[in-house]
């Protein structure tokens, strides 16, 4: 593993489930994320994926590639076009840096629409087995 090498792609399709299931979990009960009505009514297609959903899927991209000893330290994203029901957001990561057991990763998530999550993630990779 060196700076430049790319990880493998992961493709998340968006479903409606996805979508309520996430925002409920983290108590986001915002009407945009599981009531298509009330979404369409403040003028979204759809009701789409909230912020901690998303940085869930970015947390579980990177341990599920780097295995049970990663431990995240800083997770540092931004939201760009939404994911809606029906769509696929497919991530991808890049390490920046690497120093001793500590990565930096660059995250894109990216869907029919365009990119719905970009940023970086810094990991170890000594934690606990």
């Amino acid at each position: 593993m060196k700076p430049g090498d790319e990880l493998p792609p992961l493709e998340i399709p968006v479903t409606r489930t996805l979508i309520v299931a996430g925002a409920v979990a983290s108590r986001d009960y915002q009407d945009v994320h599981h009531d298509a009505e009330a979404a369409r009514a403040k003028g979204s297609p759809d009701v789409f994926m909230n912020i901690l959903t998303t940085n869930g899927l970015v947390g579980r991209y990177l341990t599920d590639h780097f295995g049970p000893r990663a431990v995240l330290r800083k997770v540092a994203i931004r939201l760009g076009a939404p994911n809606y029901p029906g769509d696929t957001m497919v991530l991808t990561g890049t390490i920046e840096s690497l120093e001793g057991t500590t990565a930096t990763v660059r995250v894109v998530g990216a869907n029919g629409l365009g990119q719905h999550v970009t940023g970086t993630v810094t990991l170890t990779l000594d934690g606990p087995a």
